[in-house]
């Protein structure tokens, strides 16, 4: 048995008995670092630092506290808040206790929160703010079971009008369990020493496209696994800082956390998107996870600055680009036959122009220390992906689900494929169905829909294979490749398959103002697009092209904006097979947003809801022609 099995395989039963481990292993280590904006209202943020010891006092203490209130083992406590330290350290602290995060996105709207609090009978709900404990009070009559509300910023919050202590803050639930402490300081190792491996640890709610959420039911067992595989993969070590900002109710989010606790390095933590530019010269991570979204942003904003500095700079920029793809893909190519990443000798020095010209600026926007960025929860458009690559920012594509605790498949350090998702994280086994599904097995596998006993079955065979949903090939070395979702693949009047995802992401990679974009063409004889362009880079095209002071609905209807599009249009179309070009598109008039519904909080397209939305716009592309 090899050191890593043995690893795997001798997993202690809880993450909760992990992050015990780690505590008394480096007490005075660093664990996190968290901002403190100004008083003031202004100038840059003040960051603190909590070791290990530090954070595993807070951690017993909201432990003892939701005791206190009555919380039993495997007994839900809903999490709504956006990412931020005390997220961590409440989840650890429910995981002491022995019971069960239950996790609801902060943007959730009153009555799907009501929904998922009731579905998961949670006994306690810790909100972020005085706006999530509205949506709580709106739909108490339906939430009997809920005992208390615990709030982690009091600020405006009014609690006398809930009668006893239905509402209380955080520090006075630490209060509250530092006393139950004082007098019984071994509760809490007790309490974690009797968590078994199959007990419940975590409730997520996945934000289905159609219908309500399903409670995916993820037993202690899966976080232990996920911590002891993410470590083994190499990939992660004692010394590293991770910048963490996904949404920890996503399950992407969460196994950060756990494998952060195996290797016990640096976390810092903000949620605040609109910060990450502002934060990674600050924090300097050496790496962090993402989704493709915010490397797309990223590519569009360089792009445009590009722009903005005058013809001359942006055909620096075009040129510096395709070297960085080309250089990324002969050396992968490279690394894949012989084991060396050698580049030939007049790509080399073409690269190291433009590294001194543009990628090294690309680098420092990233903190200058970035070894390796995890990019997940979609596909990454390969073109940009490579463009990274060649510009010394690795971006390590994974692929999981909720359903299989988030990390099923991650792409192996230096031996990286730009467009694939890595290998199979150690103790999970892959296959590939008849009809291209991937199906996996292993320690990962949540243990069920919750009180869905039917719609398991549809997805769990009883010898342990899930079936994903997504369809995908693996190389004869094991590499996996994402092609579509099965139930998103487009079949044509004409009879043939086309896979959206890959059309759409060829085009985000032509097209450096687009921000979303949907194909469609199910039962058609042709393919259309609605396309949604990214707001600050049209709108600094506009500055520059006429349109200053107008607005975004006024800029993206303008003629000239249309035929500037059409023209990426035709240059993607030149690319595919003609069943698959974009013959007609739509410029939305304003972005997709998790707000009306469109985007899932991990920024994934909506389909249904895209489709249903702007259906006129889809109608009009069909009209006149012959299956109108």
């Amino acid at each position: 048995m090899s050191d890593t099995q043995t690893l795997i395989e001798n997993r202690p039963p809880s993450v909760a008995a992990l992050f015990l481990e780690r505590v008394a292993a480096t007490p005075d280590a660093e664990a996190y670092r968290y901002p403190v904006p100004p008083a003031s209202g202004e100038g840059p943020d003040d960051w603190k630092s909590l070791s290990w010891a530090q954070a595993a006092e807070r951690v017993f203490a909201i432990a003892a506290g939701l005791i206190e209130l009555g919380v039993q083992p495997e007994q839900r406590v809903a999490l709504s808040s956006a990412t931020r330290v005390e997220w961590i350290l409440a989840d650890l602290g429910i995981l002491c206790a022995g019971a069960a995060t239950t996790t609801v996105y902060p943007q959730t709207n009153a009555e799907e929160s009501a929904f998922i609090l009731s579905d998961s009978e949670s006994k306690v709900l810790i909100a972020e703010d005085a706006a999530q404990l509205a949506k709580a009070r709106e739909k108490r009559a339906e939430l009997p079971e809920l005992t208390h509300v615990v709030v982690i910023d009091g600020t405006g919050v009014d609690s006398s009008q809930d009668e006893g202590d239905w509402v209380l803050t955080l520090a006075e639930l630490e209060k509250r369990g530092a006393a139950v402490l004082e007098k019984n300081p071994d509760l809490i190792k007790e309490k974690v020493a009797a968590i078994t491996s199959d007990q419940l640890a975590t409730l997520i709610y996945t934000s289905g496209t159609t219908g309500r959420p399903k409670g995916v039911r993820l037993p202690h067992d899966n976080w232990s696994y996920m911590a002891k595989a993410t470590s083994a993969t190499g990939l992660i070590s004692a010394e590293d800082v991770q910048y963490l900002w996904l949404p920890l109710a996503h399950v992407f989010g969460k196994v950060l956390t756990s494998g952060q606790i195996d290797v016990g390095h640096v976390t810092a933590v903000d949620g605040r998107v609109d910060k990450i530019i502002e934060n990674l010269p600050v924090v300097q991570p050496t790496y962090m996870a993402a989704v493709p979204r915010i490397f797309e942003k990223v590519y569009n904003g360089v792009a445009a600055k590009a722009r903005a500095g005058g013809p001359a700079k942006y055909k620096i920029f075009q040129w510096a680009a395709g070297v960085a793809r080309e250089y990324a893909k002969v050396s992968q190519d490279n690394f894949r036959r012989t084991g060396t990443a050698s580049v030939p000798f007049g790509l080399g020095a073409k690269h190291k122009i433009a590294d001194a010209l543009v990628y090294s600026k690309l680098r420092e926007a990233f903190g200058g220390n970035m070894r390796a960025c995890v990019s997940g929860s979609a596909a990454l458009a390969p073109d940009i992906g490579y463009f990274f690559a060649g510009a010394g920012v690795h971006i390590l594509e994974g692929y999981g689900l909720t359903e299989s605790s988030a990390a099923s498949f991650v792409n192996p350090g230096e031996a990286y494929r730009t467009g694939t998702v890595g290998k199979p994280l150690p103790g999970t086994e892959v296959r590939i169905a008849d009809d291209g599904e991937i199906l996996l097995r292993g320690p990962g596998i949540m243990e069920g829909y919750h009180k869905l006993p039917d719609k398991t079955a549809e997805v769990l065979e009883q010898d342990g294979w899930f079936h994903t949903g997504d369809i995908g090939e693996l190389s004869p070395d094991g590499y996996l490749k994402i092609t579509d979702r099965k139930k998103d693949l487009i079949k044509t009047s004409g009879g043939k398959y086309i896979a959206p995802a890959e059309v759409e992401g060829r085009f985000k990679a032509v097209c450096p103002y687009v921000s979303n974009i949907l194909v469609h063409g199910a039962d058609r004889n042709f393919c259309t697009a609605l396309i949604a362009l990214d707001e600050p880079s049209i709108l600094g095209w506009a500055k520059e092209n006429g349109m200053e002071g107008k607005s975004y609905a006024e800029v993206v209807a303008a003629p000239a904006t249309v035929e500037l599009i059409d023209g990426y249009v035709k240059q993607l179309n030149e690319g595919l097979q003609r069943w698959q070009t974009i013959k007609k598109f739509k410029i939305l008039p304003r972005d997709l947003d998790i707000e009306h519904g469109e985007l899932t909080p991990s920024l994934k397209l909506k389909r249904p809801v895209v489709e249903r939305e702007y259906k006129h716009l889809i109608d009009d592309m069909y009209a006149g022609s012959r299956e109108a």
